[in-house]
C-alpha cells in the first residue's frame, strides 16, 4: 500500500512539473529581465529543476527509510 502511495506522489510531482515546464508558463517568465545578470527564464528553469530533484529524493528516501525501519524490527 505504501508503495502505491509513493508512486502516486511521484506521478503527481511529474505532472506538476510537466505543467510548470510547458509553453504557457514558460512564456510568462520569458522576459528580458535579469536577476544578477542571469535571464529570469534560466533562473525559473533551474530553480524548478532543483526543487523537482529535491522532492523526488525526499519522497524516495523517506520511503526507503520506512522500509529499512520495518526490516530492522
Amino acid at each position: 500500500m505504501k508503495e502505491i502511495l509513493k508512486e502516486q506522489r511521484l506521478l503527481g510531482i511529474t505532472l506538476l512539473f510537466v505543467c510548470l515546464f510547458n509553453f504557457p508558463i514558460l512564456s510568462i517568465v520569458n522576459q528580458s529581465v535579469f536577476i544578477g545578470g542571469i535571464p529570469v527564464l534560466y533562473v525559473y528553469v533551474f530553480v524548478n529543476w532543483a526543487i523537482m530533484i529535491a522532492l523526488v529524493a525526499w519522497i524516495t528516501e523517506k520511503s526507503r527509510r520506512k522500509s529499512e525501519d520495518l526490516a530492522d524490527e
